[in-house]
């Protein structure tokens, strides 16, 4: 009997194998990473850590794995009838055929909203230059008072002042105390840090550092060190500021914010103490090579005492020596005394007898004798001159008396000028009623033109 399918060629089959191989190649090729919400049922976490469950809603559930590795980083343990967000990958689990979702992260539903304002504000204050390195500012090289604001009653404060004891006990340490979370912890945050700034200022305390933190939690847990106004107080402080808030896989605006981020309280605590054991150890080490410098120091000096001692002669004998030169000495300086007398004496006289043989004392006496001369033969030059010079001087005088206006005016004549100060000279330069003036010799008339006569 030949069937619909029975032929001589039947077509080539996959396995079963082959097949789940390529339904999971196209689905993991097909989708990326999606987010999907839904509820939990039948969670199971084996001895393996991983953990496998059922996500479903109203009509339908999907089985889903998530793997050890990215489990150990959700600070979440979730339980049957728990609503949540998922990211994760579409595939399909060969060995039974099953289509399965690949979980890389896993929240609460309703921590899509707080994820999405965290982002938001992340970005505002990227964008205002908050997270700039070149804000941060240097942790202290040594620090002997430390400040922190966390929960009087949480692990981190335990577990800071543990460390502290341990590493370096002569550290102080300020609690003040906030609410780590809750709809007051944000206020109470941001207070503590301008409080401690105040301090500062203030001189009341000095604090060298502030941790900032609690312990891990949920993206709710840690909302308060996320907010903008703890955000600013910590960039507006004044006191180099470490964040450690959570463990290491949370990071909030706080860590991104603060001058320095540690993954934990404790971390915070030995980022800002010294090992007290190291730093003994160190001080030893310090000793150590002292005490083999000063060992080396005195051997030194002694070898070179021993030889100062070999090449120190007695005082008595120095003092003898230097008598019997200081002796040679004075003796050659007086000898060499009189030598330079005797050569500046001899030099003296020689000079004298040519400041004699050169005196300028007889041309002097030549010169005054030719001078006195001239004088006479000046003054009698000169006296002649001004005989010579008075006779024509009257001479010139008389000529200028006789070509004087004023002579003219003592013999009756009158010099005529019109109003401008003009001379007349001919009658035709002036008009009847016209007013002119009379220079005699002896004052002015002020005079009117009455009559006028020309001479043809």
């Amino acid at each position: 009997m030949n069937t619909p399918f029975a032929s001589e060629n039947p077509p080539p089959a996959l396995t079963v194998s082959q097949l789940n191989r390529q339904a999971k190649t196209l689905l993991e090729g097909h989708f990326s990473f999606v987010w999907v919400e839904g509820e939990i049922s039948n969670f199971a976490a084996p001895s393996s850590g991983h953990w496998y469950f059922s996500l479903k809603d109203g009509n339908a559930q999907v089985r889903c794995a998530m793997f050890r590795n990215r489990n150990q980083r959700i600070k979440l343990t979730p339980g049957n009838g728990d609503a949540i967000r998922l990211r994760c990958r579409v595939s399909l689990y060969e060995g039974r055929g099953e289509f399965q979702l690949i979980v890389e992260h896993l929240e609460h539903a309703g921590s899509g909203a707080l994820q999405a304002a965290f982002e938001r504000l992340k970005a505002k204050l990227l964008a205002e230059g908050l997270f700039d390195p070149s804000r941060k500012q240097a942790l202290p090289g040594a620090v002997s008072h430390l400040g922190v604001v966390t929960s009087p009653s949480g692990a981190a404060i335990h577990d800071i002042i543990t460390v502290l004891q341990r590493r370096c006990p002569s550290i102080a340490v300020s609690l003040l105390p906030v609410s780590v979370q809750g709809e007051a912890a944000t206020g109470e945050i941001a207070s503590a840090i301008e409080r401690a700034n105040r301090w500062q200022q203030e001189d009341h305390i000095q604090l060298d550092a502030l941790i900032v933190g609690r312990g891990g939690g949920s993206l709710e847990d840690l909302q308060a060190f996320n907010q903008e106004i703890v955000a600013r107080a910590i960039d507006a402080s004044l006191i180099p500021v470490v964040s450690a808030v959570g463990h290491e896989v949370d990071f909030t605006i706080a860590d991104m914010v603060a001058d320095f981020r540690a993954a934990t309280p404790s971390a915070a605590a030995e980022l800002l103490s010294p090992d007290q054991d190291e730093l003994q150890q160190r001080l030893l080490q310090v000793k150590s090579t002292l005490s083999r410098l000063i060992r080396r120091k005195l051997q030194e000096s002694e070898v070179s005492l021993t030889h100062l001692r070999q090449r120190l002669k007695h005082p008595g004998a120095q003092l003898r020596e230097q008598a019997q030169r200081l002796d040679g000495l004075e003796e050659r300086l007086l000898r060499a005394q009189k030598n330079l007398l005797q050569r500046y004496r001899s030099k003296t006289d020689f000079l004298e007898a040519q400041l004699h043989a050169q005196s300028p004392a007889p041309q002097l006496r030549q010169l005054q004798r030719d001078i006195d001369r001239w004088r006479q033969r000046l003054e009698a030059a000169m006296q002649e001159r001004v005989l010579q010079s008075g006779n024509r001087l009257a001479h010139l005088a008389q000529m200028l008396d006789s070509l004087s206006p004023l002579g003219t005016l003592q013999r009756g004549y009158a010099i005529v000028t019109d109003g401008t100060g003009k001379v007349l000279r001919d009658a035709n330069d002036v008009s009847i009623g016209d007013e002119i003036d009379a220079q005699l010799a002896n004052g002015r008339l002020g005079l009117r033109v009455k009559t006028i006569k020309t001479v043809k």
